[in-house]
């Protein structure tokens, strides 16, 4: 029914959509139907108890998390190289986009928008978008992140919170964010 989120029949919906046509419309409708409910996928998800990046479904065309953010967590630039969509199911994030500054010998950024996204709001971004999030709010923001490709595959970039240059992404330093998110929850 409309009142349930279904994780498995999500995936296997989400899967079918990449296979029938291999961009973000379909599954931003997807989405946008899950967390058009926030309570019935809080509810199947379970209410966010740590920061974490939870895979519900990996693979080389499609990866679905359930993603959350610790307290006022903020991640650095990064691009994902793959088109996204993300839905919000408890509390808020908040995405600065950037863009590459042309002819820029060190491939800085410069930002270029901003969008604060929230229970039951669905952002897609197109695969060649660079974004920093925060979880501007003092608890757990849960999230829905459906990505085009393997989230996890190497090739992507972050840039530098104070230079804005560009480097290779790191995995582990960004999930260590989490961890570390979860280590400050603990001791408050």
């Amino acid at each position: 029914t409309a009142l349930m989120f279904d994780t498995d029949k999500f995936i296997a919906d989400c899967e079918m959509a990449v296979a029938r046509d291999y961009n973000h419309m379909a599954i931003k409708e997807l989405v946008a139907q899950a967390v058009s409910n926030p309570s019935a996928v809080l509810k199947s998800l379970g209410e966010p108890r740590q920061a974490g990046v939870n895979r519900l479904f990996v693979s080389d065309k499609l990866t679905i998390l359930n993603l959350v953010w610790g307290p006022m967590m903020t991640l650095k630039p990064h691009d994902h190289k793959m088109w996204a969509v993300i839905g919000i199911y408890t509390g808020r994030e908040d995405n600065i986009f950037w863009r590459k500054i042309k002819d820029d010998p060190q491939n800085r950024i410069e930002a270029a928008g901003a969008e604060a996204i929230g229970a039951g709001d669905v952002a897609p971004l197109g695969k060649d978008i660079v974004h920093s999030v925060t979880n501007p709010i003092p608890r757990l923001t849960g999230a829905l992140h459906v990505y085009g490709g393997d989230f996890f595959a190497d090739g992507r970039s972050e840039w530098n919170p104070e230079t804005l240059t560009e480097q290779p992404y790191d995995m582990q330093g960004n999930m260590k964010l989490f961890e570390e998110s979860n280590l400050k929850m603990a001791k408050a």
